[in-house]
């Protein structure tokens, strides 16, 4: 099989390339996930994309190919009774500390399940995972585990390798070409539960941005799938509420978005700053969660406000909807 024929409509430059519909989208990316064309093909690929931009129609249709390749989760969602988080990590920490651990934690603790997917390691970032392995919470494999992080009234990290593979090695190419792929849109649009939302299953998905041109593509996407979500531009690319400066965070149900439960941001000059970590490592910013988990430090007002929107968002999120 090739991509060849995909390739010549997408990678005529920003001008003067085309979009392809779902079902072009469909067929490309799952012959890019199941490996079915060359190493050559897959990089022309991530560069075409990379210049293009995804479509609302490419995002439609590679995310259905991504999800349908995901490991099934939909056992654990009963040891989550007051709904699920489902925190997607990607970019770790580069100069601040990266709290996407303490907003899993804090929600966990209100009795949500949290699930965090994203890379384990990042050779130039602080990852999620390592701070979470540094506050010696679990990382999980498969749906019993992370049933039993739920019932335990622990937040839970899988690394993508493990949620999806074929989405992992197309993550990885970054590290070969030197940029950023669509995989790495599809990988923070995913919600493993989205798909069993019709069996009594409650999921709300953060979706973060790091440029704001991707926030009215997000929009448009999450609003013609009719997804659970709060959309935000991430700390870093993280989707953790900046502790220093409350950000806009827009919460959609069914894709409608709710104004009530949607965050404005902080606008002015900052009078204050939240007492935070001198070092963005892994061990530091363990220890900085931990003196606020145990009331020591104040939790961030910001982080707070964006866990109080999520669980109540929850409550709003129907049991039998399309996501």
């Amino acid at each position: 099989m090739s991509i060849a024929p995909y390739i010549k409509i997408i990678g005529r430059g920003k001008d003067g390339a085309r979009s392809l519909g779902v079902p072009e989208a469909r067929d490309l990316f799952e012959q890019v996930l199941d490996a079915k064309v060359s190493d050559l093909e897959i990089g022309a690929f991530c560069l075409a994309m990379r210049i293009k931009g995804e479509s609302l129609e490419e995002l439609e249709g590679f995310v259905q190919v991504a999800r349908a390749r995901c490991l099934d989760l939909s056992t654990a969602a009963i040891a989550a009774a007051k709904g699920i988080v489902v925190l997607p990590s990607y970019n770790g920490a580069r100069k601040l500390p990266n709290l996407t651990a303490l907003l899993a934690i804090h929600l966990a603790r209100q009795g949500v399940g949290v699930l965090v997917h994203g890379a384990s390691v990042d050779p130039s970032r602080v990852t999620t995972a390592q701070v979470l392995e540094a506050c010696q919470l679990p990382v999980v494999h498969n749906a019993h585990e992370l049933a039993q992080a739920w019932q335990a009234g622990r937040p839970a990290f899988m690394d993508i390798a493990d949620l999806c593979p074929p989405l992992a090695k197309l993550l990885a190419v970054r590290w070969t070409v030197g940029l950023r792929n669509p995989g790495h849109t599809v990988a923070k649009l995913i919600d493993p539960f989205a798909a069993t939302s019709g069996h009594g299953v409650r999921s709300i998905r953060v979706v973060n941005h790091t440029h704001p041109e991707y926030a009215h593509a997000l929009t448009t996407y999450l609003q013609h799938t009719q997804a659970n979500a709060m959309l935000m531009r991430g700390t870093e690319g993280e989707p953790v509420a900046d502790a220093r400066r409350q950000p806009k965070c827009e919460v959609f149900i069914q894709g409608q978005r709710d104004a009530e439960l949607s965050l404005t941001p902080q606008e002015g000059v900052l009078t204050a700053l939240p007492e935070l970590p001198t070092s963005h490592s892994a061990e530091e910013t363990a220890r900085y969660i931990a003196a606020v988990i145990k009331g020591q430090r104040p939790l961030p007002p910001a982080i707070e406000a964006q866990a109080q929107a999520l669980i109540q968002a929850l409550a709003r999120v129907p049991s039998a909807c399309p996501s």
